[in-house]
């Protein structure tokens, strides 16, 4: 029992792991790179012909660059060594858009921590990022694509590291047990918003509106087209129009509305109808199977919780 767990703690995590994560030294991993190999290589006949020459400048040549190597090695497992990985997220974005997943990194400071190569395992073969801790903390982003929506599980990420002198390459794995969130791929091309139900239209302030709404004093920054100039010359002051522009009636997007389409095609004119609604300041409310209503409402917290509802609809 006691050599089974000795032998999973010099292993890569075989499960997510919740965050924080702390990479102890049983976590990393030192190797020569091919650098290194030739640089022992080298070293090896160097100190072998000064041995057969009885050398000992060449000698002692040789032992200081063998310590500076092994250095090395134990530089390279520092950058790593206490290392502690506090969180991972994202902002969600549409599927087949790429995920920009930021990890947080902390550690004590006292020791540079600089140029750490931070990729996947293989999985996606993400372009790296570098990370690089300043006054113990720094973050770096890694764009993972994305396919399906719904929650994205992260991959296992390698952190490693050639410094100082790219004679070791120590490297350690950790694996987020933090799902991120993937909207549906909004419909390109389809039918427009649906037609307003409920209250009358609202209207709101806007100053490419149509309807004047009421007549105040000048800013700074107005443009001048919305100087009422009689009005200012009758009091001696510059007065400035303020103009209305109707929102429209507040809409349902009912997700029985998009029958006659594949299951996939109604999440995604009902994603297309959601970000439609939000650009327009329209007022609106989602209605999905099995499911309460959201809204009416309007903002990026409403429109988040109907693309999550969305996202999350089961897949069939």
């Amino acid at each position: 029992m006691r050599a089974h767990a000795i032998a999973m703690v010099f292993t890569r995590p075989r499960d997510p792991e919740p965050l924080p994560a702390r990479l102890h030294r049983r976590r990393i991993y030192v190797l020569p790179t091919r650098f290194g190999l030739f640089y022992g290589f080298a070293l090896t006949v160097m100190l072998v012909g000064a041995l057969n020459y009885n050398n000992n400048p060449a000698l002692l040549l040789g032992l200081l660059l063998a310590g500076a190597g092994l250095a090395s090695l134990v530089s390279a497992q520092m950058q790593l060594s206490d290392l502690e990985l506090i969180a991972a997220e994202a902002e969600p974005v549409a599927a087949g858009m790429p995920l920009e997943v930021r990890l947080h990194a902390r550690a004590e400071p006292g020791r540079s921590r600089r140029g750490l190569r931070l990729d996947d395992d293989g999985t996606y073969d993400a372009e790296p990022a570098v990370l690089n801790l300043d006054k113990g903390a720094g973050d770096a982003q890694l764009l993972l694509p994305t396919e399906r929506r719904g929650w994205f599980d992260v991959p296992k990420l390698r952190l490693s590291t050639t410094r100082p002198l790219g004679l070791a390459r120590a490297w350690a794995y950790v694996w987020p047990e933090t799902p991120l969130l993937v909207y549906p791929t909004p419909e390109p091309h389809g039918l427009p918003l649906p037609g307003g139900h409920g209250e009358s239209a609202q209207a709101r302030l806007h100053p490419a509106g149509d309807d004047v709404h009421h007549l105040r004093g000048y800013r700074a920054g107005d443009a001048p087209r919305a100087i009422a100039w009689k009005s200012s010359a009758r009091r001696d002051a510059l007065i400035v129009r303020e103009f209305e522009q109707p929102l429209g009636a507040e809409i349902v997007l009912d997700w029985h509305a998009t029958s006659g389409i594949a299951y996939e095609g109604r999440i995604s004119r009902l994603a297309r109808w959601v970000d439609e609604a939000e650009r327009e300041g329209r007022r609106f409310q989602l209605r999905l199977p099995g499911q309460p209503p959201l809204g009416p409402d309007r903002g990026p917290l409403h429109r988040h919780a109907c693309l999550r509802a969305l996202a999350l609809m089961p897949h069939v």
